[in-house]
């Protein structure tokens, strides 16, 4: 099976087709279908990866992450290191140059001042940035002249690349977005849906949750570059129609996030239109307990908030057992095949960071009752369900509308069942759950569910950010807009201080122990977060389309500005 030696080769298939010298606008439109709509243009409001990834067509940071995890520059002359005196010899600042003649979509140069404007947005105390993990640590950020930026640190910081590295850090527009700090943030619709960005593409119209249009960007630093004069990116619908679309019907050109059965995308690669490239990264498939009462009897703005501990959950034992009771062998079968791994971590890659926890990878139906029976919760009734002081443990499971969760759910309802646990599914459509509106009640981030499924990953091959996301007092809260990385509402100080160990430790091998003792205090030990599946990144592209380079440590569309039209 082609998706079986893609997989097993874990590298993505790259279109190397000759190029002739480029134009910009040339070739034309390019169409783009992510199945899970963008609902906003900015990373800095949502942590959906639908909307980092759109917006990474507009708006960039100062240096990405290739498909090997290297760092390599974007809108800096180079990557700061201490060997080129970027990063200061005792690791409390990092400096970064601008290139020379940068512009802003709207014929306005890029400045050093934009550059720190984004620190002021990100790191408002009112603002409720969903990336301010990226931002641990920072003290203040300095523009010394118009193109040069220093970002000191608090402590020394081993890994300085949090800050405007990557597709969740870019750089936003000072005159556009200053008066959208703080709790204005979310409500300057113009500036979030239709930002002034470097990239290669500019927005011509943004319908949240359908479509966005774009045009080649007047303004790009490469005069050749991006070669599709258009872009017509659709959101919407569900992975087996934009797996055809683009394998079969060649309706278009790129589908994103194939969350499909391996078979299914080998019958549609039989299409001829197209194929899929795909590769194993940091994606893991999991299951969040939720620590806080989602009880739609306490009043708005009370409901999963650390004001009201779960009633349930808030045991570890409780949390354990939902783990055992679950066959994750078989969900890989059923879901990923190759494209999937059984996973008990949360930091899966790189083997520098990944713990080497495999506790959770046998099924133990026994062990699950014997933990909920120790815990107090019996089945006095006989009708299948376990109660305790008067308490039916039953629980909301919710995740977004795809067929591989709408599965996964059911099995894990039925495992579940056979130890006495009720269960009521709900699933959301993915563009609503993913989109981060505070005004929605069915958003993953305010949680108004015990437990849910989804997967997410971080920038680059440091899982440092990753990991600060459950930092105590990073949840999303009424008071930051339900925006927050820490979404089960974890709070544990020795966590806390070993996320301050670990900014302060440069030898490798030292951060790689620490970062899995984290990784273990979340899965292994408290079982707050539930892995699944170590997923493969799978998308798809025409045969059509040249320059893809599947990146699964950066934004998918990285180098859409390197794509162009092979002649058939």
């Amino acid at each position: 099976m082609r998706l079986k030696s893609l997989m097993l080769g874990a590298a993505a298939a790259v279109a190397l087709a000759p190029m002739a010298q480029a134009q910009r606008a040339s070739d034309g439109e390019v169409r783009i279908i992510y199945w899970q709509a963008p609902s906003i243009m900015t990373p800095y409001l949502s942590g959906g990866t639908k909307d980092i990834e759109a917006a990474s067509l507009v708006i960039e940071p100062l240096g990405r992450y290739d498909p090997t995890g290297a760092l390599v520059p974007y809108l800096a002359e180079e990557i700061p290191t201490v060997e080129n005196g970027g990063v200061s010899e005792d690791l409390t600042s990092i400096t970064w140059t601008l290139k020379e003649g940068l512009l802003w979509s709207d014929g306005t140069p890029v400045t050093a001042e934009d550059v720190k404007f984004t620190a002021e947005y990100c790191m408002h105390p009112e603002g409720g940035c969903a990336q301010l993990a990226k931002f641990t640590g920072v003290e203040s950020v300095e523009a010394l002249d118009d193109r040069t930026v220093r970002v000191n640190f608090d402590q020394p910081m081993p890994n300085p690349y949090g800050p405007f590295m990557g597709g969740q850090s870019p750089i936003i527009q000072k005159a556009q977005f200053e008066q959208c700090l703080g709790a204005n943030a979310s409500s300057c619709t113009e500036a979030n849906f239709n930002p002034i960005g470097t990239g290669p593409f500019v927005v011509d119209e943004f319908r949240p949750n359908d479509v966005i249009t774009l045009s080649a960007n007047p303004n790009y630093r490469d005069p050749a570059k991006p070669a599709f004069a258009s872009v017509t990116f659709k959101g919407g619908g569900d992975a087996a129609a934009a797996g055809t679309a683009v394998m079969e019907t060649g309706e278009y050109d790129y589908a994103w996030n194939l969350q499909l059965a391996p078979d299914v995308i080998a019958r549609m690669e039989e299409g001829g239109q197209g194929q899929a490239v795909a590769a194993f990264g940091t994606l893991v498939e999991r299951i969040e307990a939720n620590l806080t009462d989602p009880s739609p009897d306490l009043p708005e703005g009370e409901r999963s908030t650390v004001a009201h501990p779960h009633p349930i959950l808030t045991d570890v034992r409780v949390r354990e057992a939902l783990s055992k009771a679950i066959d994750r062998n078989l969900l890989v079968e059923v879901g990923y095949g190759q494209a999937g791994r059984a996973t008990c971590n949360l930091v899966p890659a790189p083997e520098l960071y990944a713990s080497d926890n495999t506790e959770c990878l046998e099924q133990d139906l026994e062990g699950a009752r014997a933990l909920l029976e120790e815990a107090g919760w019996t089945d006095t009734d006989g009708d299948g369900v376990r109660e305790k002081d008067g308490e039916r443990l039953s629980l909301l499971f919710q995740s977004s509308t795809n067929a591989v969760r709408q599965d996964f759910q059911a099995l894990i309802k039925d495992w579940w069942s056979q130890i006495g646990v009720e269960t009521e599914l709900r699933n959301v459509d993915s563009s609503v759950f993913f989109g981060g509106d505070p005004g929605s009640p069915d958003t993953f981030q305010k949680f108004y569910a015990d437990v849910e499924m989804y997967a997410n990953n971080f920038d680059g091959t440091d899982p440092q950010s990753y990991l600060s996301m459950y930092r105590c007092g990073n949840e999303p809260k009424p008071s930051s807009q339900w925006q927050g990385e820490n979404i089960n509402r974890f709070c544990n100080e020795e966590y806390d201080a070993l996320l301050d160990e670990l900014a302060r430790t440069g030898e490798l091998t030292a951060r790689g122990e620490i970062a899995k003792k984290l990784n273990d205090m979340l899965t292994k030990e408290s079982h707050t977060i539930i892995p699944l599946v170590d997923r493969g990144r799978v998308s798809a592209h025409s045969n059509t389309l040249g320059g893809v380079e599947l990146n699964t440590w950066d934004s998918e569309l990285w180098n859409a500005a390197d794509w162009y039209r092979i002649d058939e």
